[in-house]
């Protein structure tokens, strides 16, 4: 026998029915008071939101989960919905229930997904809500960034390290790829982006082209300086596609679209954002150098300083115009504060514009975007009369916007409801309509009092009462021993115990005249307000202008401030080749040292020409990966605008920073710690500039201690050798590398300073010249609390060790090895044999360093492992 299909109820039709429009949505569904949520949804919604599961019809054919919370907590639940990554349809009652008796019209009003928000509860106000879009060509791949909370709109293209550094910078919440593209994103990107998928048939060069030509009423895309990339203009496409798709169609405030030029910004990739922690860290609770930098106080700083940190300048004139600004503050002390002062009086101008362009703004934040506008004139006044050139000239692109604040102070109350619906949204004068029937309205309960009297005497009864219900409005009581006294013109409606009710035609003609007043006066209010949001469209570009020199300044303001509660200074910045530092600091960890603790400041010089790789040695934990850390960190905080944690800083432009730093590894993904290395080597070695900085941290560390000796020693070699000539930090534990300073002129030793005292050892973490002896590891391992029988043994291993391994030993057996082969020790019918052969007997004993014979001997070994394995 076949099975029955579920019995469906006129309200499940109608939900099952919206539901298939949006599959792939979570719907809540308004019912009544609460937005339910049905079948698997709510089976969702329940574990995300931690409310109770039930169902409805229980025990009945149409029995379904159920899950559901009251409409007025909608922004307490749908942000956690969106940051679990659900798209979400919110289905809303589309008329009044009480004017039907067949079942509410229902229909999605808003889809909010995690790249498509404007809940403020949805948003970080200081951070940017991207959605991206990723497509895939035989020669690119295109990307595109849009924030519709505040109409920024980007796009590029190249290759997929630079897609994937983009990715990192400005971690979209959301991405959206071409359905067949799914498993070529996930292995080059990885897993950690929420994606939504998209038919392939959006990812097509003409539908993208005119969809942004449509969006932005133009022919071409030439205006924008996008015309060139193909790739990136699919990827827009598909976005502006998607916000169409979303039921998001009011989108004035995304009024252009801009490259980003790689050319322009100092190139870090993935590896380096991470490793230096700007704005994240793997460890829990860890401090970031955003946390540390960040002084600005409005929203609009805040995002703008995230933007600098991943695309610093490389272009000298426009990174001296932000520190003559930042010193221009420092010694103007009064026009900082002044600043400062009027920026925490202004608002998210630029989420606020956005609001207005999709008319999903309240009448109090149209007040506060007046008086935002409003602390902004005492700026434009301050800016332009100052003697700095780039504040003055920011100061005059400012805009006072008098026509908007004079419109909004005319039109609305000063102390405007969050909800329209609420009333008095209008000001008083605004409207004559409006204030007679505010009039109106508000005189009711002297009219009624004036009545009341009127007819008392008139009627010669002293207890008269007017009130109203909702069975027949208004009405006159009288007691029933007055009930003779009732004039015959009033109409008996109602007789109660001890008393009569009575209505008038008086009463019936006031009451019309009331309720249609408070009818009237709400779809005024709610004219006049849409009217003046409309009227506001022709002020968004200049908003979005204030709102973007704004959080430049506020970045700037937050500089001089930092420089000046963390003593930094105004570091040089030339097109030389050099990088010199004295006494620099650690931006972060400076701040988490104890209250009273000095941080061990040192310098750094590198050139091209005779120091251009430092080799740093020194212990576990004495600070050579705070060293690296450091001066990669001085060089992009001068080059975003900031001064910088040294006494002094002479800089000479770079272009890309490399960092090799710490274990990052990838077992996820089946790669070892020592792969992952390698990997993000590669990357450095295939990639430097001779405007390069190169931080390399325990290469080689991953595999046996001769295998990292000898790449470590080829890397550092081939970055010696190659024409690029890139300056180059390199920290190690192999103590056989100083050695290549007696072959390689531009490599200099230097350590990490350590004082022994007795049995102890102190970290000194001064950077001093010369290379140094020991690792000190088993002092570590005695630090932190080792056995006293396990530090006992190592010490006895390490002496037979280092025996087994003294230099002479080492030249011996190479020497003896060479004797060997002299005498025809080997078959040499083999070819193997007949390679080490030639290979041995072409050393040169004589000029054979430790480290090369030991590095020989390794070499040698791994042929024959090989032979014998075959």
């Amino acid at each position: 026998m076949a099975k029955t299909s579920k019995k469906e109820t006129p309200l499940m039709k109608q939900y099952n029915a919206i539901k298939a429009k949006y599959p792939d949505a979570l719907l809540l569904f308004r019912v009544g008071d609460f937005y339910e949520t049905f079948g698997s949804d709510a089976v969702k919604a329940s574990k995300i939101l931690d409310i109770i599961l039930t169902k409805r019809g229980a025990g009945s054919e149409s029995e379904t989960e159920l899950a559901g919370f009251p409409h007025h907590s909608l922004n307490t639940y749908l942000p956690k919905l969106v940051r679990a990554g659900e798209r979400v349809a919110i289905c809303d009652q589309l008329e009044d229930p009480k004017q039907t008796k067949k079942i509410v019209k229902r229909g999605v009003t808003e889809l909010v997904t995690p790249g498509v928000a404007f809940n403020d509860d949805i948003l970080h106000s200081k951070s940017n809500n991207f959605l991206a879009a990723v497509y895939f060509d035989k020669r690119n791949i295109g990307v595109s960034f849009l924030d519709i909370s505040t109409g920024e709109f980007l796009t590029s293209q190249g290759d997929a390290e630079y897609i994937d550094k983009l990715l990192q910078n400005f971690n979209p919440s959301e991405v959206l790829i071409s359905k067949k593209a799914r498993k070529e994103f996930t292995d080059i990107f990885g897993d950690n982006f929420h994606k939504f998928y998209l038919e392939d048939w959006v990812f097509q060069a003409d539908y993208a082209y005119e969809t942004l030509t449509k969006h932005f009423n133009t022919k071409t895309l030439k205006g924008f300086g996008i015309e060139d990339l193909y790739e990136g203009i699919i990827a827009s496409g598909v976005v502006l596609h998607y916000l169409s798709e979303t039921r998001h169609n009011k989108l004035e405030h995304i009024s252009t679209v801009s490259r980003i030029p790689a050319d322009d910004y100092v190139w870090m990739d993935k590896f380096t954002i991470r490793n230096l922690e700007l704005y994240q860290s793997t460890n829990t609770n860890a401090v970031t150098l955003i946390n540390v930098i960040d002084k600005t106080i409005s929203a609009m700083g805040g995002r703008t300083l995230k933007r600098w940190l991943a695309l610093p300048l490389k272009h000298a004139d426009r990174i001296k115009q932000r520190h003559e600004v930042v010193r221009f503050l420092l010694e103007n002390e009064l026009m900082l504060q002044k600043i400062q002062g009027q920026i925490k009086h202004i608002g998210d101008i630029e989420r606020l514009i956005s609001k207005i362009a999709t008319t999903k703004v309240s009448p109090r934040e149209v007040i506060q975007l007046k008086n935002s506008l409003e602390a902004i004139v005492p700026i434009k006044s301050a800016a332009q009369s100052c003697s700095n050139d780039a504040l003055k000239v920011l100061g005059e692109n400012l805009n006072n916007c008098d026509l908007l604040r004079e419109k909004i102070k005319q039109t609305l109350n000063e102390e405007a409801p969050v909800n329209v619906l609420k009333g008095h949204t209008i000001a008083e004068g605004f409207s004559q309509e409006l204030d007679e029937l505010r009039g109106l309205s508000q005189s009711g309960k002297t009219y009624l009092d004036t009545m009341l009297k009127r007819e008392s005497e008139r009627t010669g009864i002293p207890s008269l009462k007017i009130a109203s219900n909702n069975v027949f409005g208004y009405y006159i009581e009288v007691r029933n021993t007055h009930k003779d006294k009732v004039p015959a013109e009033w109409t008996r409606k109602q007789t109660l115990v001890n008393a009569e009710r009575y209505i008038t035609e008086e009463l019936k003609e006031y009451e019309a005249k009331i309720l249609g007043a408070e009818e009237r006066i709400l779809a005024i209010e709610q004219q006049l307000f849409s009217e003046l949001v409309l009227w506001m469209h022709q002020f968004i570009i200049k908003v979005q202008q204030n709102a973007k020199l704004i959080g430049q300044l506020d970045c700037l303001c937050g500089f001089a401030s930092l420089a000046k509660s963390n003593k930094y200074n105004y570091p040089l910045i030339d097109d030389s080749f050099d990088l010199e530092i004295k006494d620099g600091r650690h931006p972060v960890i400076e701040k988490q040292l104890p209250i009273g603790e000095p941080y061990i400041a040192n310098d750094i010089f590198l050139d091209r020409e005779s120091q251009q790789i430092i080799m740093i040695t020194g212990p576990n934990m004495s600070g050579k990966s705070a060293i690296l850390r450091q001066t990669a960190l001085i060089v992009l905080l001068a080059q975003i605008g900031s001064f910088v944690p040294a006494r002094e800083a002479r800089i000479g432009l770079v272009d890309k920073i490399f960092t090799r730093v710490g274990a990052s590894d990838n077992i996820s993904m089946g790669e070892s710690t020592f792969m992952v290395e390698m990997n993000e080597t590669a990357s450095i070695l295939n990639n430097i500039s001779e405007r390069s900085l190169v931080l390399l941290d325990e290469i080689g560390r991953g595999t046996s201690t001769y295998d990292g000796i000898s790449i470590a020693w080829a890397i550092s070699e081939y970055l010696h050798e190659h024409p690029a000539k890139p300056k180059t930090l390199f920290a190690t534990h192999y103590h056989e590398l100083n050695e290549m300073t007696e072959s390689f002129d531009r490599i200099k030793n230097f350590n990490v300073s350590v004082k022994e005292l007795k049995n102890k050892v102190l970290f000194v973490r001064k950077l001093v010249e010369g290379g140094s002896e020991h690792s000190f590891g088993i002092h570590v391992a005695k630090m932190a609390g080792m056995p006293q029988q396990v530090i006992h043994r190592a010490n006895k291993i390490l002496l037979k060790l280092e025996k087994s391994h003294s230099s002479d030993e080492l030249l011996d057996k190479v020497k003896t090895l060479k004797d060997d082969v002299q005498l025809s020790f080997f078959n040499l019918d083999d070819p193997l044999l007949q390679e080490i052969k030639d290979e041995i007997l072409h050393l040169d004993i004589n000029t054979l360093t430790p480290v090369e014979a030991l590095m020989k001997l390794n070499e040698i070994k791994r042929m024959l492992v090989k032979k014998k394995q075959a």
